[in-house]
């Protein structure tokens, strides 16, 4: 992995950010960082085989952040951001030893899978074991690669220690909808489940309370094929520190919330948060 390369994956981050109506600082960020990898007078992947992050962290414009985004490269030759961005998360799955192409496509068919930590998740509750191909032997080596490639990024949690809250994701999803209704989102050409090859996939970038949001339509098979794909709607977030996660958020379909979004995962905090409204509305009255 050369500097060319990792600043050409930086740059396309940028450009996609900017085609996509995301901050001017944000873009900016990204286009930095890139022009420091390409003018280092050292190999940036050698610097962190010396140095680890804070050699990578000491480069001018490079953060935590950055810094495990330029590590992702390093490690696996994707980046998440980047994928996520052009609505292909097939390439990530892929790059794991022992996964190709095919069968990285029929998890993200299957289970609708879209990151390692998700994948390794799969891999020990059982439901990696029930796709076609992925015998007992097959499973147990994953499981170990899996673990030796997410052990070297660091500490890792699926669920990140700090999250926005459900008021502040719920909110940022009513102004994706809004902004969908009325027009104003630049759409993207996912390569999955797009025959066509027709720009429908409308992306949202917007900065809230120290947070980075991008939203988008689910374009898993499985919202696909359930209907979903003008409801499901996902939420990547990060800090400037490097805390990141994503969210779903869906119409409840059953109960006494059918009808309400809600954050899967954490019904419980939107049914409080749907509570405290009319105690609120009382109180003020």
């Amino acid at each position: 992995m050369t500097n060319e390369r990792i600043a050409s994956a930086l740059e396309r981050v940028a450009d996609l950010l900017e085609q996509q109506a995301a901050s001017p600082f944000r873009v900016r960020s990204w286009r930095e960082a890139a022009s420091s990898v390409r003018e280092s007078r050292r190999e940036v992947s050698e610097i962190f085989r010396d140095h680890g992050r804070v050699g990578l962290e000491a480069i001018p414009h490079i953060g935590p952040r950055l810094s495990a985004v330029i590590i992702e490269l390093i490690k696996t030759g994707s980046c998440g951001a980047l994928e996520r961005l052009q609505g292909e998360p097939i390439q990530r799955l892929a790059s794991v030893p022992g996964l190709g192409p095919q069968l990285a496509e029929r998890i993200h068919r299957e289970l609708g899978i879209e990151t390692l930590e998700e994948l390794e998740v799969a891999a020990h509750d059982g439901r990696l074991a029930r796709v076609p191909g992925f015998g007992p032997r097959r499973v147990a080596a994953l499981r170990g690669v899996l673990g030796s490639l997410l052990s070297r990024r660091g500490p890792r949690s699926p669920m990140p220690s700090r999250r926005p809250s459900v008021e502040l994701l719920l909110e940022v999803d009513r102004s994706y909808l809004a902004a969908v209704a009325a027009g104003t989102l630049h759409q993207i050409t996912p390569r999955r489940f797009n025959p066509k090859h027709a720009a429908w996939l409308p992306v949202m970038h917007v900065e809230h309370d120290g947070w980075a949001f991008t939203a988008m339509f689910s374009n898993t098979e499985l919202a696909h094929r359930l209907g979903r794909t003008n409801d499901w709607v996902v939420i990547y977030f990060h800090e400037p520190h490097g805390t990141e996660g994503q969210a779903t958020i869906v119409t409840e379909q059953r109960g006494a919330r059918r009808g309400h979004r809600v954050v899967r995962g954490r019904e419980r905090e939107c049914a409080e948060l749907v509570d405290a409204e009319p105690n609120a509305e009382r109180q003020a009255g």
